[in-house]
């Protein structure tokens, strides 16, 4: 009997995720209104890499994350916060969560950091950190797992674009041929790699790109993305982008 129950609510799990994945492609095709669900990476207890200053790069996500919200109502781009508050500790919980919001496009906010055998200690605030400053520069990622993978990698590349225009440069390595790295290039010029089996890219039922918006274990980006100025013009590099590729629609009066 408990093995019957089980096994008709895992075949009713089944046919609620066909339906959600049948009812989002009914929607696009429908012509929603476009809705970017903007995830704030990590969380307030599982924060990320950790920074050269000694920062969670929760706090960095968050931040941008907030300044991308502003930019985005300023233009009006419709969007919806992921993950804001900090509560959301289990990443599988964002792809449905946005997909419950009728989100139609995934942008993943994160900041970066180097494999362990570059990182190098220094003394910060009375005691001592790690930082490497080896390596610099925004990175993105789309996973060919995605079932909207043309559409993923069409953004990608042009908030790539759009973050190169405004004087930002792409990282290369996460190209490198070492442990924890080794990924292919989707597109080398608008720093975009495939990171096939990332769980957020991987089953959102929407078109999804994640931002890693520039190397924190390194002193100057550090410095430089904790500024309001640096935010904003990442945060308009990513609504130029979106409305480049289509994911927003042009308003006339903006």
């Amino acid at each position: 009997m408990l093995e019957d129950r089980r096994r008709n609510a895992a075949i009713l799990a089944g046919v609620a995720l066909v339906a959600a994945v049948v009812a989002f492609a009914w929607r696009r095709s429908g012509g929603d209104a476009p809705l970017i669900a903007v995830d704030v990476g990590h969380s307030a207890t599982i924060g990320g890499a950790v920074s050269a200053s000694g920062v969670a790069e929760f706090a960095f996500n968050r931040e941008l994350a907030q300044t991308i919200g502003d930019a985005f109502a300023r233009d009006g781009i419709a969007f919806v916060p992921v993950g804001l508050d900090g509560s959301m500790t289990d990443v599988k919980m964002r792809p449905p969560y946005a997909a419950s919001k009728r989100a139609t496009f995934l942008l993943s906010i994160h900041h970066d950091s180097v494999q362990p055998q570059y990182l190098e200690t220094w003394e910060r605030n009375g005691g001592q950190g790690l930082y490497s400053d080896r390596y610099s520069g925004f990175s993105l990622f789309v996973s060919r797992g995605n079932a909207h993978l043309a559409e993923s990698l069409a953004c990608a590349r042009s908030i790539g674009a759009a973050l190169i225009a405004a004087g930002f440069a792409p990282t290369a390595h996460h190209a490198e041929d070492i442990d924890g790295e080794r990924r292919t290039w989707a597109d080398e010029r608008n720093g975009v790699y495939y990171y096939d089996n990332l769980h957020v890219l991987r089953v959102s039922a929407m078109p999804a790109v994640l931002l890693e918006a520039g190397v924190i274990v390194n002193r100057r980006d550090e410095a430089v993305l904790r500024t309001v100025e640096t935010r904003q013009k990442i945060a308009i590099a990513a609504g130029a982008g979106l409305r480049a590729c289509g994911q927003v629609r042009s308003n006339p009066d903006r």
